[in-house]
């Protein structure tokens, strides 16, 4: 794909590492638009069923690449101001829409836009280096990236608040108990296996059953409960068709082991 990010596939999982290490994974053009093709790459693939986000180095992503940006504006570069549209925002609904579960390998800072990509994963594992920091308001920013909408589904409005308005940082620990980690390693060096290991059980599973569960909690966030109910009967109708419901149901009855084809 490109010099800063690579693309591994590996029993059902694609693993898309940034590769910017001696800046943290901050994000320069040419790894947003290498985002960008990955995702979309990824998503089109029909043999991935689970894909996992790392960073390279000591950390995850510190966001945008602020090196690049500064220099932009100093040349009166329209380019910074229209990244949020050009790259953060397909970026973020690549991952969020991506119909396969999105795990996240955040080893070490997410910071900015590399936070609010961890968050629009469906699921974070972190290690003792593992942090965050909402760090918009420290350069004069408003969040992008989505974080103004998926940061509050975690950790409620008030928390959300507090955490793009003080721009401070919190440690693995109260990550954690904010609910911002799906799981809390004990080694950074577990954190990459460890994600894999969660993203190969997912690739295991029914994946046209995950991707129609989270299509259904989208669209319940703004819906209502009449409208939400019926994206569910949709739903059900789609999955119940589905030869790994077929085979399950089945497996159940007679007391067999399991298994989902993906179709």
């Amino acid at each position: 794909m490109s010099d800063t990010l690579t693309v591994e596939r590996a029993g059902g999982v694609a693993t898309l590492t940034m590769r910017r290490p001696e800046s943290m994974n901050s994000l320069s053009v040419e790894l947003k638009e290498a985002l960008l093709a990955g995702l979309a790459d990824v998503r089109d693939d029909d043999t991935v069923r689970a894909v996992v986000l790392a960073g390279e180095g000591r950390a995850f992503c510190v966001g945008q690449d602020l090196r690049e940006h500064v220099g932009m504006l100093a040349s009166g570069d329209a380019a910074p101001l229209s990244t949020v549209r050009a790259h953060y925002n397909p970026i973020t609904l690549g991952i969020a829409e991506m119909p396969k579960p999105v795990v996240a390998a955040v080893r070490g800072m997410a910071a900015g836009a590399g936070g609010a990509l961890a968050f629009a994963s469906d699921f974070r594992v972190g290690g003792p280096s593992t942090g965050f920091l909402m760090a918009f308001a420290n350069v004069g920013l408003a969040a992008d990236s989505g974080a103004s909408w998926t940061l509050q589904r975690l950790v409620g409005f008030a928390k959300a608040t507090e955490l793009l308005l003080l721009a401070r940082p919190i440690d693995a620990t109260e990550a954690d108990r904010l609910g911002l980690l799906t799981r809390l390693v004990e080694s950074d060096d577990d954190v990459l296996p460890a994600a894999q290991e969660l993203a190969a059980r997912l690739a295991a599973g029914p994946t046209v059953a995950y991707r129609e569960i989270k299509a259904s909690l989208a669209y319940a966030a703004s819906a209502s409960l009449a409208d939400a109910l019926e994206r569910e009967a949709e739903a059900q109708t789609v999955t119940g068709a589905t030869e790994d419901h077929r085979n399950a149901t089945e497996a159940f009855v007679a007391k067999r082991q399991r298994t989902f084809a993906g179709r």
